[in-house]
């Protein structure tokens, strides 16, 4: 597996305005304990480089991590989850919309589902919010190793049923962070947004 060669965590932010240094950027987005970081880990290949955490909502900012002194992996907080639900949703709102208002940097959104389960409302509200912007984005359905051959054939079924998605209309991978065929594919898809020349 050609993983990323370099990475290193830079910092959390709550506004792009505490970044000192601009770069191009691809965010991996999601609700809680839907597997952000631990497909980052793998795909640089560093189990300690993004904190993982079996309790949903342990991450609350905006995570930076400078990828081949090239550009940056953001680890954004989960969304669907919260002990204190109308202050941290209209926090995480704010800070989801101030990131993605004309976010020239911003090369790839890649969201993230369970892929075990149907999308929730979460996710199809987060969609809708997704596309009213013009950013490009896949959906990778995460944890696909725990699926048998049955189940992965449900996941284009769900994905139309809740989200109106279809192979046709959106760039869709099956991943996991244990299965090295799966995070080259994204690791391409990435890679092809971070080539492409800024618009």
């Amino acid at each position: 597996m050609n993983f990323y060669k370099k990475a290193t965590f830079v910092k959390s932010i709550i506004d792009l305005k505490d970044l000192e240094s601009r770069k191009n950027e691809v965010i991996f987005i999601g609700k809680s304990n839907v597997g952000k970081s631990s497909l980052i880990n793998a795909l640089t290949n560093n189990s300690k480089l993004a904190f993982t955490s079996k309790k949903p909502g342990h991450t609350r900012l905006l995570n930076y991590f400078l990828i081949d002194d090239s550009f940056y992996f953001v680890d954004s907080p989960g969304y669907g989850y919260s002990k204190n639900k109308d202050v941290d949703y209209t926090f995480y709102g704010d800070m989801l919309e101030k990131y993605f208002d004309n976010n020239k940097y911003l090369k790839l959104v890649v969201f993230l589902l369970d892929s075990r389960h149907l999308p929730t409302d979460d996710d199809y509200d987060f969609y809708k919010f997704l596309i009213s912007y013009n950013y490009p984005f896949c959906i990778a359905l995460t944890k696909c190793d725990k699926l048998n051959q049955s189940e992965k054939s449900k996941i284009y079924k769900n994905l139309k049923e809740k989200l109106d998605v279809t192979k046709e209309n959106s760039l869709i991978l099956l991943t996991s962070s244990k299965e090295d065929r799966s995070l080259l594919l994204l690791k391409e898809t990435i890679d092809h947004y971070m080539k492409m020349e800024d618009k």
